[in-house]
């Protein structure tokens, strides 16, 4: 299957609104969404200009932790969630990290599958974690 290469960025100041109103589309979007776009190292994916995705890590020594990775529905089963993994993947070795967890909803299965198809195993009742190789 041929996904199209979404452009990653870090999150820019005018984007917070914007991706805040993306997730409302498909989920709650609350005040943790809110505080995690506000407070955590945030990266976007676009496509053709627009924003299509983001991804919000945070440092949890000695690993990195993902605290939402999230598709625009107008862009699921497009890869975009697959290359901001990847992104987020490169991101933590570059930063030392020695893990890459992420935080899960155990009842979503589709995104349960989604990180166990690329190597992370449970190790807590809403986390998963994928060993990363030293930099």
């Amino acid at each position: 299957m041929t996904y199209r290469k979404a452009e990653i960025r870090p999150l820019r100041e005018g984007d917070r609104a914007l991706l805040f109103g993306l997730a409302a589309l498909d989920r709650a979007a609350d005040e943790r969404t809110l505080t995690v776009l506000e407070h955590e190292t945030v990266f976007v994916a676009e496509l053709e200009g627009a924003p299509a995705g983001y991804v919000a890590l945070e440092r949890d020594e000695p690993c990195l932790r993902i605290d939402q990775l999230f598709v625009s529905p107008e862009h699921e089963a497009e890869g975009v969630g697959r290359q901001l993994l990847e992104y987020a993947e490169g991101y933590a070795i570059s930063e030392g990290a020695l893990r890459l967890r992420a935080v899960v909803d155990t009842e979503d299965v589709r995104s349960t599958e989604f990180y166990r198809r690329r190597g992370f195993v449970p190790v807590g009742p809403d986390v998963v974690e994928l060993v990363l190789p030293e930099p």
